[in-house]
């Protein structure tokens, strides 16, 4: 019983030194309670011990009668009957002795194994955690699958650019910039090819025609003006020998940082029914006869190409406009504010139906159709949320980053390119699966915020991505994707 009792006191101290164990508190609350049992166990063990060791008394007790009454009597009691008289204690002994051996047994085996849960299974729970997040770590660091870099670089705007646009079917993109300019460049001489001066205030957006030649583009001004895009493709021609050379030399590098301007419209949006402040962004829907354009005015307007006429108002949203954009085949616009929703109109109808998307905290900055019906938002809430157009009330899938969002684009193959404030560029899919991120070092990527990507339907001179920045400079990007992407 001494025994007993110390061993308890060694247990209860052993628990005790185990609460100082700097292990994880899981554990420790696990021990406790395994040490707990193992002490009631033995208080059980040793209440058992004591009832056989009263029983072991009685039968010798008996046993001993037995002797003195057959001694006395002079053997008067038949083998039978004193075997009889044995026979019960005998076997209450040893079935007693059997039990204890077996309780014993039993409990030593399960203060075995309880042990060894409570030390080497939680030695293996935790062995088994660490690797898990030790695979998740190392698998992080896994060989690139996406190979990207800069191959071209445009520069020559006098101030941030807030937006670019890739040109289907030419090697040539346009940049909408604050200086109050949009320039078309040439994909493969990084060269501004026209520049565009029609806007008397910062040049927001702009967009090409899918089939034309016309670029459309909204101004700080408060209009939207559409322009002929019409490029010099000629490269200065050198001299047939080398005295013309060295004479045209001069004309050659004039010619070759000569520029072409335009500063008249083909058609201006304004006046009557126009927007009353700023325009942030513009789009030509699908059936290139009209526009959609946004404004600080908390309105978007439906404008006749043709005519240059407002066709319809959308009014709804609380602040002002932050970007709008069309649909690439169906007569549907998106339209994002600083609200933080954004609103789909459908115009596949007489009356335009109209659905209001919540989920972002703070302003929508974009956001853009993708492909299988969804929609793609960006915000400064620093998160992307993938919608399907039939199910407004939740995200499909949510992406969350260190940083503000700006104007978003995602590729014909469901990659999407997200600029950041912090001068980052993210590839993520449309699951929310990260694909990659565009590396930015001293000599390669955006020294301040990047405000806008534009993906090209097909690699234009082995640019698949374009990114322009308040750093005043665009970059095409070569991107290398995974087979399945």
């Amino acid at each position: 019983m001494k025994a007993t009792k110390s061993r308890a006191a060694r247990l209860t101290s052993l628990t005790e030194d185990v609460a100082v164990v700097p292990e994880d508190a899981p554990f420790r609350a696990r021990l406790h309670f395994l040490f707990a049992q193992i002490e009631r166990e033995f208080e059980q063990l040793y209440l058992e011990n004591q009832t056989l060791q009263e029983k072991l008394d009685m039968a010798t007790a008996t046993k001993e009668s037995v002797q003195e009454a057959r001694a006395t009597a002079g053997g008067s009691l038949s083998a039978q009957a004193s075997s009889t008289a044995l026979a019960t204690p005998a076997t209450q002994v040893d079935e007693g002795a059997g039990s204890f051996l077996a309780a014993a047994s039993s409990t030593h085996k399960s203060l075995k194994a309880k042990l060894s849960s409570a030390t080497g299974g939680s030695k293996a729970k935790a062995s088994n955690k660490i690797k898990a997040q030790t695979s998740r770590i190392v698998s992080s660091f896994k060989a690139p699958t996406v190979v990207s870099t800069v191959v071209r670089e445009f520069g020559g705007h006098k101030d941030g650019i807030w937006q670019v646009a890739a040109k289907a079917g030419q090697p040539i993109i346009g940049t909408a910039s604050a200086d109050h300019t949009a320039c078309i460049w040439g994909v493969e001489s990084a060269r501004c090819l026209l520049q565009y001066q029609g806007h008397a205030g910062s040049v927001n957006s702009i967009k090409f025609h899918q089939q034309r030649d016309l670029v459309l583009t909204g101004s700080g001004d408060g209009t939207a003006h559409i322009w002929q895009a019409a490029v010099n493709w000629e490269v200065p021609k050198k001299g047939h020998s080398s005295e013309e050379e060295l004479d045209d030399s001069d004309e050659q590098v004039e010619d070759r940082d000569r520029v072409d301007t335009l500063r008249t419209p083909l058609c201006e949006f304004s006046g009557p029914g126009g927007h009353l402040s700023v325009v942030v962004a513009a789009d030509w829907l699908s059936s290139m006869d009209q526009i959609i354009t946004g404004s600080w005015d908390r309105t978007a307007i439906l404008w006749d190409v043709e005519t240059g006429q407002p066709l319809q108002p959308l009014t709804g949203h609380d602040h002002e406009l932050t970007h709008v954009s069309a649909h690439p085949t169906q007569r549907l616009v998106v339209t994002a504010s600083r609200d933080t929703t954004f609103r789909l109109w459908d115009f596949r109808e007489a009356i335009p139906a109209v659905s209001v998307f919540q989920g972002h905290s703070e302003t929508v900055t974009s956001s853009v159709f993708a492909r299988d019906d969804k929609v793609v938002s960006g915000s400064d809430d620093r998160t992307i949320k993938v919608w399907e157009l039939r199910n407004m009330r939740s995200a499909l899938a949510t992406i969350r980053t260190d940083s503000s969002v700006n104007r978003l684009a995602v590729s014909s193959g469901g990659i999407i390119a997200i600029p950041h404030d912090n001068r980052q560029i993210r590839l993520f899919d449309l699951n929310g699966q990260r694909v990659a991120r565009l590396p930015r070092t001293s000599r390669q990527g955006h020294r301040r915020m990047v405000s806008s990507v534009a993906w090209a339907e097909e690699p234009l001179l082995d640019c698949d991505l374009f990114s322009c920045g308040f750093d005043r400079r665009v970059f095409g990007w070569s991107i290398v994707l995974p087979k399945d992407n």
